[in-house]
């Protein structure tokens, strides 16, 4: 009878581990297949790529200023001839983030709490996570040719297409933040009489504030590099001065104004690092 049932199960074991292997091979094969087919669509070719490299590091050198030790000041200045037209462009393109960053994150907030499927009505659910799928789903240079064409060239269209976007995309974040929530405090809210805004207010925000808030910075710092380009299309800040020089074959000032831009964006990487650390750390102290 012992035999019989150690018999059964080493039998049930092999049929599980053929099972697994035959998945495996499947997915393997599935994967490999996939890969395949993209490359044919993507018309990868090492041949292309082996001509094309040097080609890439030919422009890239191109962009590269001749520094020398013994003029190195002189040559700095040279390479950095519009510093303070760029600085203050590079501001334009600091404050048209940051402004499309707040008004985008807080229409996410606001919607984010009907397109959490644990806090409201199917219905509501549905509509609010459409629209933000909308909003997140057309890329940000074509929102701001729409603004462009809309409001006029100029840093608003620039601001416009980051906020839509941002809502978009913080909104999804910010609700399934939400959905992470505890619901004791919701139900202790609507026990108390409150409203369902009182329970969004004092019974999910305070337990989705952190996450929110870490959300939040990074946007910002996604934000700043797309204001960065948007200027390609007119929407303003240091991204029209790139799309002039590169126009134009200034390769010295493309590595320049890249170098102000890629400086800025790693200051604001460490001091939205130091602000989540500080803001969650107070948290949980």
């Amino acid at each position: 009878m012992a035999s019989a049932a150690v018999l059964a199960a080493e039998d049930h074991w092999r049929a599980a581990r053929a099972r697994r292997r035959r998945g495996l091979l499947l997915g393997g094969l599935t994967f490999l297949a996939a890969v395949l087919a993209a490359g044919w669509v993507g018309e990868v070719s090492l041949t292309r790529l082996g001509r094309g490299l040097p080609l890439a590091w030919d422009y890239v050198s191109r962009t590269l200023p001749p520094l020398h030790a013994q003029t190195l000041g002189a040559d700095l200045a040279d390479w950095m001839w519009g510093f303070p037209d760029w600085l203050a462009l590079l501001g334009d393109t600091l404050l048209i983030a940051y402004a499309g960053t707040v008004l985008g994150a807080a229409a996410g907030l606001l919607l984010s709490f009907p397109a959490a499927a644990t806090l409201a009505p199917p219905w509501a659910v549905a509509a609010a996570r459409r629209f933000l799928e909308f909003a997140r789903t057309v890329p940000t240079l074509v929102l701001a040719l729409v603004f462009v064409y809309a409001f006029g060239l100029g840093a608003f269209a620039g601001m416009l297409a980051i906020a839509l976007h941002t809502a978009g995309a913080l909104g999804k974040l910010f609700a399934e933040e939400h959905e992470n929530a505890a619901l004791g405090p919701v139900e202790a809210v609507r026990a108390t009489g409150g409203a369902w805004a009182a329970q969004m207010r004092f019974g999910v925000l305070p337990q989705s504030l952190p996450g929110m808030l870490s959300l939040g910075l990074l946007r910002f710092e996604i934000n700043v590099r797309e204001a960065s380009v948007l200027g390609i299309v007119g929407a303003g800040g240091i991204g029209e001065e790139l799309y002039l020089a590169v126009r134009q074959f200034e390769y010295q000032d493309i590595s320049a104004i890249l170098v102000l831009i890629l400086a800025t964006v790693s200051a604001i990487d460490l001091l939205c690092g130091a602000l989540r650390r500080r803001a969650l750390g107070a948290r949980t102290a």
